[in-house]
């Protein structure tokens, strides 16, 4: 059992134990109310740069801060979906669940380094730490991603798409 655990396997189910409910909660307190939402700590960014530069009405607003909550969400249902394929052994070890953790450590990244160029306009270092650790926790596991090597094959398993015929 341990011995089929990837680094970045293992690094991807630590985000995913971070990311997961801290951004649903984010997510469902600006579905709830979302102008109270969009000027929560880990949003102020996106509300204050929005707010300043684009001088959008109270409607579009709104809907800022619900697309806002629907990338979230995107990203949760992302790294839910990598943490539904590494409980199956034989998808964990061939890799099968890299695609969804990079989907959601792309969309997340883009988000967070947004977050981090909107924070740092603004002047708010709370939200500029925040969206930077967060930044830097998901570019942590690109890097794994990239670096490490694909699990070797097993000895005696034939290559995928082969069949042995017996004559």
């Amino acid at each position: 059992m341990s011995g089929n655990w990837r680094i970045s396997t293992f690094n991807g189910a630590l985000l995913a134990a971070y990311f997961i409910p801290a951004w649903t909660i984010t997510a469902f307190n600006i579905t709830l109310s979302p102008i109270h939402g969009l000027y929560e700590r880990p949003n102020i960014s996106l509300a204050l740069f929005v707010s300043d530069h684009l001088q959008l009405s109270g409607m579009a607003t709104v809907r800022v801060a619900l697309l806002l909550a629907l990338a979230r969400m995107t990203v949760v249902a992302f790294l839910a979906v990598f943490l539904v394929f590494i409980s199956r052994a034989s998808i964990r070890r061939s890799g099968g669940c890299d695609e969804a953790l990079g989907m959601a450590l792309l969309i997340g990244s883009v988000m967070s380094f947004a977050g981090v160029l909107m924070a740092s306009q603004a002047g708010e270092t709370a939200a500029l730490r925040l969206h930077a650790a967060e930044l830097l926790m998901m570019l942590g596991t690109v890097i794994v991603m990239l670096i490490e090597r694909p699990a070797p094959p097993r000895a005696g398993a034939a290559p995928a798409g082969l069949t042995l015929q017996q004559t």
